[in-house]
C-alpha cells in the first residue's frame, strides 16, 4: 500500500496517509496508458485543415498555348499542380480525427497513472485553503509550502471555483475536480496533489462500483 504525505490547510505537515487500495491498486500498464494518451491526443484535433485539388481552383479552362510550336513543355491547363496558384495533389481534407476507447480501458489507465505517481512518491494529500476571493500569490505559496515542485496537477473535491481562478495565468499548475482529470493531465504534471475530502469520496465511490461488479 502507497502512503502519501499529508498538508493541513495552513500548510502545517501532519501524518503520512495510506492511500486507498480501490484507488491505488499498485498496477502500473504502460502501454494502456500509452493507448489512451493516443486516442486523448488524436481527440484534440480539429481536423479543419483543407486545399484545393486541380477540380476546386479557379481559371484553366483553356489551353495556355498551343501543343507544339512553342519550344516550351506542354501544357493542358494552368490548373496543374505543377502550375503556381494550380491544384494540389491528394489535398488535406477536413475530417473527424475523433477515436473512441472503452470505459475499462480508461479507468486502468488514469488507476496506472495515479500509481506511477504514486511509485514516485510524487501524490500529495492536502486539505485546501479556504479563500473568499482568488489569490494567486496565496496559492503558489500553498504549494510551495506542500513541497509541490514543477508542473502540478490540483485535484480538488467538486468544482472550486476560487482556487481555478487563482490558479488559471500559472501555465505550471492545472486544476481540476477529482476524478475528471484524462491520464494526460496525470502524466503531464510532475506532482499531483490530491484534496483529502476528495480522495475519501472517490474511494467511497470505487469501493461502491467494485461491490456492484
Amino acid at each position: 500500500m502507497y502512503k502519501a504525505p499529508y498538508y493541513k490547510a495552513d500548510g502545517k505537515k501532519g501524518r503520512a496517509r495510506k492511500l486507498p487500495e480501490t484507488l491505488f491498486d499498485g498496477v502500473v500498464n504502460d502501454s494502456v496508458m500509452h493507448q489512451v494518451v493516443t486516442v486523448y491526443l488524436a481527440n484534440q484535433r480539429q481536423g479543419t485543415a483543407s486545399a484545393k485539388t486541380r477540380g476546386e481552383v479557379e481559371g484553366g479552362n483553356s489551353k495556355p498555348w498551343k501543343q507544339k510550336g512553342t519550344g516550351r513543355a506542354r501544357a493542358g491547363s494552368t490548373r496543374s499542380p505543377l502550375w503556381p496558384g494550380g491544384g494540389i495533389v491528394f489535398p488535406p481534407q477536413p475530417h473527424s480525427w475523433r477515436q473512441q476507447i472503452p470505459k475499462k480501458v480508461r479507468t486502468l489507465a488514469r488507476r496506472s497513472a495515479l500509481n506511477d505517481r504514486a511509485q514516485n512518491e510524487k501524490v500529495v494529500i492536502a486539505d485546501m485553503p479556504k479563500a473568499e476571493k482568488p489569490k494567486t500569490k496565496e496559492l503558489v505559496g500553498f504549494l510551495q509550502t506542500v513541497g509541490a515542485a514543477g508542473k502540478v496537477l490540483l485535484l480538488t473535491d467538486g468544482k472550486n471555483e476560487q482556487i481555478y481562478l487563482s490558479s488559471r495565468n500559472v501555465p505550471s499548475i492545472s486544476v481540476l475536480p477529482f476524478g475528471e482529470e484524462s491520464v494526460y493531465d496525470v502524466l503531464w504534471a510532475e506532482t499531483v496533489v490530491i484534496e483529502r475530502s476528495a480522495l475519501e469520496r472517490g474511494e467511497g465511490a470505487a469501493a461502491e462500483e467494485s461491490s456492484d461488479e
